[in-house]
């Protein structure tokens, strides 16, 4: 079936969108979408693969549902349009990114300057209803981006993986350890970021990790 996501990544999943699962998604979305409020909008829903093409992934950070707010979810995992006022977890990001970098916190939750970079913001379900957090959960997004990790894991190597929380972990585990670099830290929300988060300093390891292997470091 016909899916708009970047070229490179319909090269790498094709074969996925032909699946009976992804046709039975895609119809509960499109169902989902002509009744209710759903995030993000349509045309973001793989954003994340449109701002980091497959050739391009140095980082994957993974993350769980959209936000369920009005006008907060981009396609991007953690990130929020410009405008929009920062959601906790992604406060805790941005002070956790100031104490290992030093880097004043940004004037707006974008994070499309990562993706652009080769960071691969991706959330495990990509929509939600609106004030119904994990609403779209076992539509099978989960088995997709299973897909999407398995994919890269198999494809390629020297990538740094951030996996924060159990979720993220547990997702996570396919990748081969001592051909990437796994980061994996409690995750960045208010409930459990001062059991590790804080302190984890993920982004300095993810640039020492590509400079060690010639690669770009991220502008974080």
């Amino acid at each position: 079936m016909a899916v708009k996501i970047e070229e490179s990544w319909n090269k790498v999943l094709g074969e996925e969108f032909e699946k009976s699962y992804f046709k039975s998604l895609i119809s509960f979305v499109k169902e989902e979408y002509g009744k209710e409020t759903i995030y993000p909008k349509g045309t973001d829903i793989f954003r994340a693969f449109d701002a980091c093409p497959f050739d391009e992934v140095k980082v994957v950070i993974l993350g769980q549902d959209p936000y369920h707010g009005p006008g907060q979810a981009n396609g991007l995992c953690f990130s929020v349009h410009e405008g929009i006022p920062f959601p906790p977890s992604l406060v805790n990001i941005f002070k956790e990114l100031k104490n290992d970098l030093n880097k004043d916190i940004p004037p707006n939750g974008s994070l499309e300057r990562w993706a652009s970079q080769g960071v691969l913001l991706l959330n495990s379900t990509l929509t939600v209803r609106a004030h119904q957090a994990g609403s779209h959960q076992k539509k099978g997004w989960e088995e997709f981006t299973d897909a999407v990790i398995a994919q890269l894991a198999k494809k390629k190597k020297d990538i740094v993986y951030i996996l924060w929380g159990s979720y993220a972990q547990k997702k996570g585990a396919i990748v081969n350890e001592n051909e990437n670099c796994v980061l994996k830290s409690p995750h960045p929300s208010p409930l459990s970021a001062h059991r590790g988060f804080f302190g984890c300093s993920h982004f300095s390891q993810t640039n020492t990790y590509l400079e060690q292997k010639g690669l770009p470091s991220i502008q974080w």
